[in-house]
């Protein structure tokens, strides 16, 4: 099966994430090709679609928004998962007794779960290394209350291999053995 892994990253850590999907999914035998939205020239050759993004402020970068907003049709046609990064830190839970990945999630994936139907939607935790803001995110840095954004990598891989891999379970058994 032919997939695209599309996304939108603005410092990397959501490259790395759509990378090692892209990754796990050629392992279990699908012809991926892993892209930036904005780079994406003819998605209506795939056979199926992962789409993801960074979210700030509750949205996701308005890459993956307008990728979704093009291709609405080829997207809800034919299996879709979409999925976002963004919270720091390691806790999954936090002070109030909410879920982080759940709180976390963009707006945009309610309203893309009534447009296109995803089969599959996840938010992992993301990475922040102030070293590589630029432009107004670099304030960020500057803030005395930056200790509500911890620096460092929290990316949990065997949550995004798990999830990568029940993707490919779900393209096998929805289209029989891989292409």
């Amino acid at each position: 099966m032919r997939v695209l892994v599309a996304y939108s990253s603005k410092y990397g850590a959501t490259e790395g994430i759509a990378e090692r999907i892209g990754a796990r999914l050629r392992t279990a035998g699908h012809h991926v090709d892993v892209l930036r939205c904005r780079d994406v020239d003819r998605p209506d050759e795939y056979d199926a679609y992962v789409v993801g993004s960074a979210a700030y402020m509750g949205k996701w970068r308005k890459a993956a928004r307008n990728f979704v907003e093009r291709n609405t049709g080829v997207l809800a046609s034919k299996p879709t998962w979409l999925f976002s990064s963004g919270p720091l830190g390691t806790e999954r839970i936090d002070r109030d007794g909410n879920d982080v990945l759940v709180a976390a999630e963009p707006k945009q994936f309610e309203e893309y779960e009534s447009r296109i139907h995803p089969r599959g939607r996840m938010v992992f935790f993301g990475a922040l290394d102030v070293d590589r803001l630029r432009g107004p995110d670099r304030i960020v840095s500057w803030m005395p209350a930056n200790d509500a954004l911890p620096e460092g990598d929290f990316r949990d891989w065997h949550a995004i291999d798990s999830w990568a891999d029940h993707v490919a379970a779900d393209l096998r058994s929805s289209a029989g053995t891989p292409h």
